[in-house]
């Protein structure tokens, strides 16, 4: 399933779910597609900010460091 096709998946569901309410199993959908939804976007932010550089004002470039987990 492609981006696109899993968002308009959840808004389907979202409407749905405002005007007549989903069944048990539509909910279910809803949370699993959320979660991929969610999954995706954390990859694609974390792999973006991996190939992030700080500039200076002289023109030196910094590379991100990953940051340590918090507890």
């Amino acid at each position: 399933m492609t981006m696109d096709e899993l968002i308009r998946r959840i808004n389907e569901l979202a409407h749905k779910a405002k005007s007549e309410g989903l069944t048990e199993e539509e909910t279910k959908e809803r949370d699993m597609l959320r979660r991929r939804y969610i999954d995706a976007f954390k990859r694609n932010l974390t792999a973006q900010l991996e190939n992030t550089y700080i500039v200076t004002p002289d023109g030196k470039k910094t590379k991100l460091h990953k940051r340590e987990e918090r507890s």
